[in-house]
């Protein structure tokens, strides 16, 4: 198993039972969700969520007929959630790199997770090491919050 965490992104029909449909083929596969969340806005339902094993959720919902689907890299932050306007700081920071964050939400344990274009990733790492290495995620892997703001 892969623990590299990816965003797995499911375009779902808008009607009662898509959701279960996609949490049961991924309960089915072994893929666990690590967080995120379904969005509906004019008719169309979009998954967004955290996943070890991008490859094996993959197939779960291509193997199942959901879709269309795909996998991202994503970049997870840390947020001092005491102090207020840490968001904005960090999107602010981010949109002056000419990173457009896609989508964002949160995973299980409070980090900041955020999709971008593939050709932004690099950018937003960048920013989010410049936030200040003094917080690491849950999870071990390297992001930031800033020392001030």
């Amino acid at each position: 198993m892969s623990t590299h965490l990816r965003d797995l992104e499911v375009h779902l029909a808008d009607r009662p039972g898509a959701l279960a449909d996609l949490g049961q083929a991924l309960g089915a596969a072994g893929v666990s969700l690590e967080g995120g969340g379904v969005f509906t806005v004019d008719g169309r339902a979009v998954a967004h969520y955290l996943v070890h094993d991008g490859a094996r959720a993959l197939r779960a919902v291509t193997t199942a007929g959901l879709g269309p689907a795909a996998v991202r890299d994503v970049v997870l932050a840390r947020l001092d959630q005491e102090v207020p306007g840490q968001l904005g700081t960090l999107a602010r920071r981010l949109g002056d790199a000419g990173v457009n964050v896609l989508v964002q939400y949160s995973d299980h344990v409070g980090n900041l997770v955020l999709l971008v274009a593939d050709d932004d990733v690099v950018a937003a790492r960048e920013v989010v090491a410049a936030w200040g290495r003094r917080v690491t995620p849950r999870d071990g892997t390297a992001t930031a919050r800033p020392a001030s703001t």
